[in-house]
């Protein structure tokens, strides 16, 4: 879990544009959410322990990639990622993906598991789910 504030804003679309797309998620002084994530690994479990891959392992690539980049930031403001890119649930996701792609190997250089999806909740009726493998690095 984290929590960040953004705007819902392409400059792209006309001010009315923006209102009848985001509405009140337009609103220009941003408004915040507490997330929270879900990463998904893929992979057969160790015979020894049973797990797929050591937690702390798993936690600290979540931490570093993500979550020491967007705990208690403007996303539109403070990730250069959303400097252009609207930060809808789905782009998000899009981008904490690609951070966590680009991170794997110093992670999990040596293991079998991979990286499978990426769930981000912006609110309990809003959520959106990537497979790891439709983002390219």
């Amino acid at each position: 879990m984290f929590s960040a504030s953004h705007r819902l804003h392409s400059h792209e679309l006309s001010e009315q544009q923006n209102w009848d797309t985001y509405g009140r998620c337009n609103n220009q002084h941003g408004h915040g959410h507490n997330y929270s994530l879900e990463v998904t690994l893929a992979g057969s479990p160790d015979t020894l322990s049973g797990l797929l891959c050591d937690r702390d392992q798993l936690d600290r690539l979540v931490e570093e990639e993500i979550l020491s980049r967007v705990r208690h930031v403007n996303l539109n403001e403070q990730v250069a990622e959303f400097g252009q890119l609207v930060p809808t649930t789905e782009n998000v996701a899009f981008v904490f993906t690609s951070w966590l792609k680009q991170g794997w190997s110093r992670h999990f250089a040596k293991s079998p598991v991979e990286l499978d999806r990426v769930r981000i909740y912006e609110t309990r009726n809003n959520r959106f789910e990537i497979e790891a493998n439709e983002v390219k690095q």
